[in-house]
């Protein structure tokens, strides 16, 4: 008896679910017809064939090399002329198996040339108002002429032919440079340094009232081209958005300035006690120790003093750095300096050190070298422990950059020491951002000329994590704020740009250039993308260990998209091929709602659709002990039904659960009394997690998380089904906002009004 009961239960059950499958069905095929594309499916096309340079699992393969370039080099600053020249002997190291002809080497300087093809680049159209000195600039003043003049390419001190390509500069070798060899050659330059605040860029100077300037140089030498496994030479030229492209190698680099100027650089400074002052050596003994509170090495009153006169002796400040893909420096003589010793996990020791003219203060003395210290630790947390003995942030009007252990950021008070909690969470922001490049793509050594978010968009991702982190290393920083407010990671602050015009929206994975808004595109969204997927797709466990190891994977290596996205998938046993196909080579959305929500109730008596279905399947009605469905208002259900539970309303169902399961099993049944089939839909192309949250009569709620597969099978609506001894009284898509759902108003049951826009303009009136 058991047996035969069971079996007719497991029938009735395929019989209810086969009403709810139809109609699912029916549903899917009415709105898809035959266009449906399997947004599950793995990323074979897309990706290139792992292989011995960079395997499948994401890792460096056995045949993976990467060539390395070293630098000597003697820099000469021409403060009074604002020109820069320099000599350098660089040797190029082949490690690849595969025979050289030429050597590529990058000229960015020359997109400052003033006819250079970038100036060129986009539209100008005629604006219908304008003011008298955007007129004047763009129109009436000769343009700046900057750019590299090249005076000598040789090799032991013989003529090397070369061809100046815009950006890009080849050598002819007299001999093929063959796998595993090394040449050594020399080239000879100078350039006429830019104002960055007046002439955009992001390096040059900044020129104050007293006539002294700030210089934060950098792309200041011919540096050499990347040669791998994956495009050859990355010779593209440089328009402007899509940056750099380096390997690595060592530097040793003598820069001549005034001798009044302070500098910091890439590197570990070799003649400190030669260019130290005896006081401000003392003070840098003294910064060495001091882990809580930093120490100004050299102050405001030494710079403002300094800044009387200038000086008409040089001085020549030298620098070693070990493998590091670039190097830039800033030097001034109104700069101050202070410095704080960083304990990292590993005992290790650096030093965050913050190099600032006076217009900074209070703002930067209180605040950057501090910001320095807790990115470093956030970031070293997330990732590997921060390799460099230092990490500098100078302050430039209007700059955020970065190059190796040193880098430019904005956030100025005004003339009077006032400032904003903007400018102040500005500046801690982009602190923390150019910082943390030091990480991405410093040590993990993108292509930032062809993948712009490998570097942006990972550092801001981290960059989110480290500004929150800030809050709690130092509760003062955000007093007056729950949480630091962070621009970009919160997934309800991407809705704006991904529910926007598709005509100006790009994919992720497009080049650099070719997107209209890149602090969206390469920022922003794989940003947000990546918080996602921390907080609602992997969880923190999973994900953190994953990106661990990507980080790891790729310290002082070049890795590209795939290495990344396989990395993610082989440390965590999470198939993501739908979530970077979506978000990262897709300007889909995520928009999911709820079409309808009904209630049922079960009963002995035959209803018409039941009977239909069972006849559909061949079945007679009469032939079958069958348990049916109503809802309020068919014919079936009978008043008095809302109050029972669902044995009470099923004598058939009664009668199975006592003949099939014991007393304790009996004692320990949820028994419910409604039954609500929640139909949720999805008018976005995004597949996403279904987050959704029940509101019970009695005031209690339940969350529920279902998986992105609930879409594998029906990729535009999900039918659920809920068993509960209590009533729903509402019902909520992504209660938490953690899904970047463009559109709110279908996320609600009963649905929520959502006020006009002149209801909203007169509410925040109020």
């Amino acid at each position: 008896m058991k047996t035969v009961k069971t079996l007719c239960s497991a029938f009735l059950m395929l019989m209810i679910s086969g009403v709810v499958f139809a109609q699912d069905t029916s549903q899917n095929q009415k709105q898809q017809g035959h266009t449906n594309q399997n947004k599950f499916r793995q990323l074979y096309q897309e990706f290139r064939s792992p292989n011995a340079y960079r395997t499948a699992s994401g890792a460096p393969g056995e045949m993976y090399y990467q060539n390395m370039a070293d630098y000597k080099m003697d820099i000469v600053l021409d403060d009074e002329n604002t020109k820069l020249s320099g000599e350098e002997t660089i040797t190029y190291h082949n490690n690849s198996k595969n025979r050289l002809e030429y050597l590529w080497l990058q000229l960015d300087q020359n997109i400052r040339k003033k006819d250079a093809p970038a100036l060129e680049k986009g539209s100008t159209a005629m604006s219908p108002v304008t003011t008298p000195e955007r007129l004047a600039d763009e129109f009436l003043k000769e343009p700046f002429d900057g750019g590299f003049n090249i005076e000598k390419v040789s090799e032991d001190g013989k003529d090397l032919k070369y061809t100046i390509n815009n950006t890009m500069m080849r050598i002819d070798l007299p001999e093929p440079l063959e796998g595993g060899e090394s040449v050594t050659f020399s080239v000879k330059w100078w350039y006429n340094i830019n104002n960055h605040v007046t002439n955009r860029a992001r390096s040059g100077y900044e020129q104050f009232d007293d006539g002294n300037r700030a210089y934060e140089i950098a792309q200041f030498f011919p540096r050499m081209a990347v040669y791998n496994d994956v495009e050859g030479w990355q010779n593209m030229q440089f328009w402007g958005s899509g940056e750099f492209a380096l390997p690595f190698g060592d530097y040793e680099v003598n820069i001549t300035v005034p001798e009044d100027h302070v500098m910091e650089a890439t590197g570990t400074l070799q003649n400190r006690d030669k260019v130290y002052s005896n006081e401000m050596m003392q003070r840098y003994k003294k910064a060495k120790k001091s882990f809580k509170s930093l120490v100004i090495v050299r102050s405001e009153e030494d710079a403002i003093e300094a800044s009387k006169n200038v000086a008409k002796k040089t001085k020549t400040w030298k620098y070693k750095a070990e493998m590091v893909r670039d190097f830039a420096f800033a030097t001034s003589r109104r700069f101050i300096l202070d410095m704080m010793a960083v304990k990292m996990a590993d005992d290790s020791e650096v030093m965050a050190v913050s190099l600032y003219p006076k217009e900074g203060n209070p703002l930067w003395e209180k605040w950057s070298t501090r910001v320095v210290a807790s990115t470093l630790q956030s970031y070293s947390d997330h990732t590997f422990i921060y390799p460099y003995h230092k990490a500098v942030s100078v302050h430039a009007k209007n700059q955020g950059m970065e190059y190796p252990m040193i880098c430019w950021n904005y956030g100025r008070p005004d003339e009077d020491g006032e400032y904003s909690d903007r400018v102040k969470f500005g500046m801690m922001g982009v602190i923390i951002h150019e910082v943390g490049h030091n990480f991405f793509p410093m040590i993990v050594n993108s292509d930032e000329r062809q993948w712009g978010w490998m570097d942006e968009g990972i550092n801001t991702f981290v960059e989110y994590l480290a500004e929150q982190e800030l809050g709690e290393r130092y509760p003062e920083a955000i007093e007056g704020y729950d949480h630091f407010p962070s621009r970009r990671g919160v997934p309800s602050k991407i809705v704006p740009y991904m529910r926007g015009n598709q005509d100006f929206i790009a994919p992720i994975m497009a080049n650099p250039e070719e997107v209209y808004q890149l602090g969206n595109n390469a920022y922003a969204k794989p940003a947000t993308a990546l918080n996602i997927l921390r907080e609602t797709v992997m969880g923190h466990k999973l994900f953190d260990h994953a990106f661990h190891t990507y980080s790891k994977r790729w310290m002082f290596k070049h890795p590209t998209p795939e290495d990344f996205f396989r990395t993610m998938e082989d440390a965590s046993g999470v198939d993501l091929d739908w979530f970077w196909r979506g978000w990262f080579y897709t300007t889909d959305y995520n928009d999911i709602g709820i079409e309808s929500v009904q209630k049922y109730y079960v009963t002995d008596t035959q209803t018409e659709e039941g009977k239909d279905i069972l006849e559909k399947y061949g079945a007679n009605p009469d032939e079958v002990d069958g348990i049916y469905v109503v809802k309020e208002g068919d014919k079936a259900f009978k008043k008095g039904m809302e109050d029972k539970n669902v044995l009470e309303n099923s004598e058939k169902l009664n009668a199975y659960v006592m003949d099939n399961f014991s007393s304790e099993e009996r004692q320990n049944m949820k028994i419910p009394k409604y039954f609500y089939q929640v139909v949720f839909n999805k008018p976005g192309g995004l597949i996403m997690p279904l987050i959704v949250e029940y509101t019970y009569a009695d005031g209690t709620t339940e969350m529920k998380r279902y998986p992105v597969q609930v879409w594998m099978k029906n990729e535009n609506e999900v039918v659920k089904t809920i068993a509960t001894d209590k009533e729903i009284t509402k019902v909520v898509v992504d209660p938490d906002l953690e899904t970047a759902d463009v559109d709110l108003s279908n996320n609600s049951w009963p649905k929520q009004e959502t006020p006009n826009e002149f209801e909203q303009f007169k509410n925040k009136k109020d």
